[in-house]
């Protein structure tokens, strides 16, 4: 008698409780669907600019690695649109279906920016000391007779588009076996002159007319800026996932599955 009085006395807590949790949990889900939706557009940002860098400086790269993060950042913004969609309609339907389709998408969704996040977060270390052999050694071979071989173009885009001039600064050029001489003075690549010196030759007894920093810290800058960018993009859209299977998981504890009412006592009595 005194469990069934503990537990009448419990039964309007509990009612209480579950008066304003639900409520609260329909309002957080469809909230949350409209920022899975801004989440996958932040991530689709993410997952175009790992792959234009990778296509922009490929011949710097020893792999196709660094598409992988990129790729699957992308794929989680498309598979996070109909994610959302069901936020929001669930709260208003209710419906069985809905939620544990729901559910599996927000799975799925996890595992993938957990692998993104992972990989974004390891890549930058493991490429350091690999770009540092590579550039040294498209560097090395720089050719300014040949502007058209594509080590040579390389070197040429990455210092135009960077603003930078050698591997670690401009003075690579006068140690470089490569270094082409003009009017008797040895020269930088023109790609290393500054837009506001039209007259610039590359001659590096004129280094004011240079980029002063180096390729390669300007590569891993822009790398590590990528990177990290879509690593918390993957570590929110987690954190996003995991609120809305707790806001679905109380939604779901409404009623019973329709399907297993068949083996309540109340049916054989």
């Amino acid at each position: 008698m005194k469990g069934v009085r503990y537990r009448a006395n419990l039964l309007p807590l509990y009612c209480t409780t579950e008066s304003w949790v639900r409520p609260l949990a329909r309002a957080l889900l469809a909230l949350l669907g409209l920022i899975l939706w801004a989440a996958a557009t932040a991530l689709v940002f993410g997952g175009a600019f790992v792959i234009l860098t990778y296509r922009n400086y490929k011949s710097f790269f020893g792999d196709w690695f660094l598409l992988v993060p990129g790729w699957l950042a992308i794929v989680s913004a498309f598979l996070l649109l109909p994610t959302g969609a069901f936020a929001l309609r669930i709260p208003t339907r209710n419906s069985r279906y809905l939620q544990g389709t729901f559910m599996y998408l927000l799975v799925v969704l996890l595992c993938l920016e957990a692998s993104s996040a992972v990989l974004a977060h390891i890549y930058p270390d493991r490429m350091s000391s690999e770009l540092n052999s590579t550039m040294g050694h498209l560097f090395h071979q720089y050719n300014g007779t040949l502007p058209h071989h594509p080590g040579s173009r390389a070197v040429d885009i990455i210092q135009r588009q960077l603003q930078c001039c050698g591997v670690h600064n401009y003075t690579d050029w006068v140690k470089s076996a490569s270094s082409h001489v003009h009017d008797r003075n040895i020269c930088a690549p023109e790609s290393c002159c500054k837009e506001t010196y039209s007259d610039c030759t590359g001659d590096l007894s004129q280094s004011e007319q240079l980029f002063q920093e180096g390729c390669l810290s300007k590569l891993n800058h822009r790398l590590q800026f990528v990177m990290g960018y879509l690593f918390w993009c993957c570590v929110v859209v987690a954190c996003l996932a995991v609120s809305a299977v707790i806001s679905n998981g109380i939604l779901m504890r409404q009623r019973p599955f329709q399907d297993f009412r068949i083996l309540d006592s109340a049916t054989f009595s």
